[in-house]
């Protein structure tokens, strides 16, 4: 079959069932009300995108302190849990499949965002370079975080398997783990990041005990076979990096074989657009070729893709579906652009993050 005739043919990732190969990818977009609820605008801006094969949430946090950004929305509330499962109804009402991302920022956030937490918390006490937003929506150097204890690392498996428990009464297909982009499970995997001298630290080993038992603390909640994780191998984005990315992400696929997953979900580094541009990196490793042999489960793969190079990689089989971000925020009926080769609204990025409608509901469909 040629790419295109891939692209729109049914897969079953787990056991969640995709009418087509197109997976709308997490994105922020920093529109959540009061108590981090879903804005309820999310429930159209979903439901407009459910022609998707898979829709991933913007990445949404299981605690007061796993929130690293303004208006982003939660999943440990009652009240959030109630505004999630409208948006899942809405989805589904469509045809649609959709899971949670849950999300923890660890370093990458500012006090003023959790005031009542304090400091943000990370595996070792050391600041990310630059700045980030405060709850005042202005720029803020990032704090020291606090170093975890184990009682916190027990603390943190609980959030993780309460937020799934919500996301499962909210009607999601599944959740991913978001263990990518310089977040808290990223940070625990990298070395750069991660200079703890206990179990959860060290050995390449130790750096991935925190994401199995994440794994194993939603697997109470939801079939592992629904279940997705995140990675973004050579990712710079937040300040990461590690002196063995090779190492440490083939020791990371072959630890998640181990689980029946749902699948593994990869970003190309190539893509420079989680630090705010659209500039593509050409010489940058093409992590999919290096990995997706190497892991036996599906595997969605992300970062910078047109259509052709979407359906070039399914072609060649090195992915079983493809995930799209910027032109899914423009484009709420891309699967049905691609099927029909119809050209694509342009994205305005000035509205990405924060604001009402304007380019979150009110681009326009064929």
């Amino acid at each position: 079959m040629s790419g295109k005739e891939i692209m729109f043919t049914p897969v079953s990732l787990g056991s969640i069932q995709l009418k087509n190969r197109l997976v709308m990818a997490p994105l922020t977009r920093m529109r959540a009300v009061a108590g981090d609820v879903p804005n309820p605008l999310a429930k159209t801006y979903y439901a407009q995108r459910a022609s998707a094969g898979l829709i991933i949430t913007e990445a949404t946090q299981i605690s007061p302190l796993g929130k690293g950004y303004p208006a982003t929305p939660g999943i440990y509330s009652a009240e959030q849990t109630a505004a999630w499962q409208e948006i899942v109804e809405a989805v589904h009402a469509k045809g649609g499949s959709i899971v949670a991302q849950l999300w923890h920022v660890g370093r990458i956030s500012h006090s003023s965002l959790h005031p009542e937490q304090g400091a943000p918390e990370a595996p070792s006490a050391i600041a990310a370079s630059g700045q980030t937003y405060g709850a005042d929506w202005k720029l803020h150097d990032y704090e020291v975080p606090t170093a975890m204890s184990v009682e916190d690392i027990a603390r943190l498996l609980k959030e993780f398997e309460v937020a799934a428990q919500n996301a499962k009464a909210a009607g999601f297909d599944g959740i991913e783990i978001h263990s990518a982009n310089g977040y808290l499970l990223d940070q625990f995997l990298q070395d750069k990041t991660n200079q703890r001298t206990d179990e959860y630290g060290g050995s390449i080993e130790n750096r991935l005990r925190l994401l199995g038992e994440v794994i194993d603390a939603v697997c109470k909640v939801f079939s592992s076979d629904k279940v997705g994780v995140r990675l973004s191998p050579y990712g710079t984005f937040n300040d990461m990096g590690d002196s063995d990315p090779v190492a440490l992400f083939t020791a990371a696929i072959a630890k998640l074989n181990t689980y029946n997953l749902s699948y593994v979900h990869m970003i190309e580094p190539r893509s420079t657009s989680a630090g705010g541009g659209d500039q593509v990196n050409e010489d940058a490793p093409i992590t999919s070729e290096m990995f997706r042999a190497a892991y036996k489960g599906k595997f969605i793969t992300a970062g910078g893709y047109d259509q052709a190079m979407g359906e070039k990689v399914l072609e060649d089989g090195l992915a079983d579906a493809v995930a799209y971000g910027r032109i899914y925020i423009a484009n709420p009926d891309l699967a049905e652009r691609f099927q029909k080769g119809a050209a694509l609204n342009p994205y305005n990025r000035a509205t990405f993050y924060g604001g009402g409608e304007a380019g979150y509901t009110d681009y326009p469909t064929l």
